[in-house]
């Protein structure tokens, strides 16, 4: 039996998608997006069903990638990642962005660099859709470097306060490694970083 583990070993960056349809600004933090050709200059991401931005960029039909940098907060992480655009306008107190030249919001603290870009073409994948792109527009915000995954959990998530041996539950997403502490997991409950649900999560005593 393969031991998930190795899936861990993929080098995860991490990204705030953005769009807008119909007047309607929203982002979430997505760990797949590369660039697949240079010419023509063309993007793939993965966005799970569930995310209203996969929504509005099959609406739309356009979407901007902001590229977190290691001196990005904590807080851009649970603005963008820990709430569901269903039931919060992420940008309606959110003053960290500037809005590009194709309509759609980019983040300007915490990140490095935006790509602006428009679908071209639409692959279902199950529980996620990925969209390929044509890359229109972007510019350099800063030298920082890119956030991956592993500096995210290193130097960026917050530590978890001390508690009793018998509290200490832990739930392992299998296909991120993101770490859910409690017991038990909800049912419901999402991974806000790759969005796989309860049944991709391992527990951990």
């Amino acid at each position: 039996m393969m031991d998930a583990k190795v899936m861990f070993q993929f080098g995860y960056g991490l990204y705030v998608l953005t769009a807008n349809a119909d007047g309607t600004d929203n982002g979430c933090i997505i760990n797949t997006a590369i660039q697949v050709t240079s010419t023509p200059n063309r993007v793939l991401i993965a966005v799970n069903k569930q995310n209203k931005t996969r929504d509005m960029i099959a609406a739309a039909g356009t979407f901007n990638i902001s590229m977190i940098a290691e001196n990005a907060s904590f807080d851009l992480f649970r603005h963008f990642g820990f709430q569901s655009g269903h039931n919060v306008n992420k940008f309606a107190d959110f003053s960290d962005c500037a809005r590009a030249e194709n309509g759609v919001m980019y983040i300007t603290k915490g990140t490095n660099a935006y790509v602006s870009a428009r679908v071209c073409e639409v692959l279902d994948m199950g529980t996620h859709t990925i969209f390929i792109a044509e890359v229109t527009d972007g510019a350099m915000l800063s030298d920082v470097p890119t956030v991956t995954y592993s500096y995210y959990q290193s130097h960026i998530k917050p530590k978890p306060e001390a508690k009793k041996p018998a509290d200490q539950v832990t739930w392992v997403c299998k296909v991120c490694g993101y770490v859910y502490e409690g017991d038990p997991l909800p049912e419901d409950f999402v991974c806000p970083i790759c969005k796989h649900g309860a049944a991709d999560f391992e527990r951990r005593a």
